[in-house]
């Protein structure tokens, strides 16, 4: 049995829950928690990379109409966003899935001649998650519970562990899922049967909100389940302690 999967004694897990609710139920830990939940999926520069270059793109079609042009200057605006980034020292995992998603776009839009075609692969992307988010909440094992267990130092603790937060993690991904399927909906009528110019903007605006809804009904999902287990913490205490064992041996 791993440390993962070991079960505490009551004791140890009323402290600890004690502990961690005293920490995110202060104003302060509230605010921090929102934010580390926001920067997980990307944050306020996360939604420029993947945001602006579209914009970009709808804005230099319409005044030019030429797709070659406005598909190479988003994809030099892009290329620009994750250089910054590097300089920064920042992560680069949101810049570099904008890259490739622009590129795919850009190289797709220009081999079809159809200016559309530049938003087609972050649109089968957005719907292919949308499917993996909801399959994984079926078969019973949440996608968000999965990308936030690490961060949130609980790993995977809350699929035997803390039923609570299953729940949760459930019905988050449940949110994920249905909203960017809601979005697809929206946005593939309007590819097949609209103007460039409708779907760029339509995208640009269906962009941010979504995403804050999501993040927003995480966030409260979340903040009414109970504290995550720290088994990070709880590898590190037994360590300390068979060390401590062994030098008193």
């Amino acid at each position: 049995m791993t440390s993962l999967d070991k079960q505490p004694s009551a004791e140890q897990e009323s402290g600890r829950g004690l502990e961690a609710s005293q920490e995110t139920d202060t104003p302060e830990g509230q605010a921090a928690a929102k934010t580390a939940l926001l920067e997980a999926f990307g944050g306020v520069r996360g939604m420029i990379d993947t945001t602006v270059p579209g914009l970009v793109f709808v804005v230099l079609y319409t005044i030019k109409r030429d797709i070659q042009f406005a598909a190479l200057i988003s994809l030099g605006l892009t290329l620009a966003l994750a250089l910054i980034r590097l300089a920064q020292r920042d992560t680069l995992k949101h810049a570099f899935s904008g890259v490739f998603g622009v590129a795919f776009g850009a190289v797709f839009a220009m081999m079809s001649g159809n200016a559309k075609d530049f938003y087609l692969p972050g649109m089968l992307y957005t719907l292919g998650l949308s499917f993996a988010y909801i399959l994984s909440a079926i078969f019973r094992f949440p996608l968000i519970g999965v990308l936030l267990g690490p961060i949130l130092k609980e790993n995977l603790s809350w699929r035997t562990r803390n039923p609570g937060r299953f729940k949760a993690y459930t019905k988050a991904t449940w949110a994920w899922g249905l909203i960017l399927l809601g979005k697809s909906a929206i946005l593939f009528p309007i590819y097949w049967w609209g103007d460039v110019t409708q779907l760029g903007w339509i995208k640009v605006a269906l962009g941010v909100p979504p995403f804050l809804l999501c993040v927003y009904l995480t966030w409260i999902f979340l903040a009414k389940a109970p504290a995550p287990i720290d088994v990070i913490a709880e590898m590190e205490a037994e360590e300390k302690a068979a060390a401590e064992k062994e030098r008193q041996l």
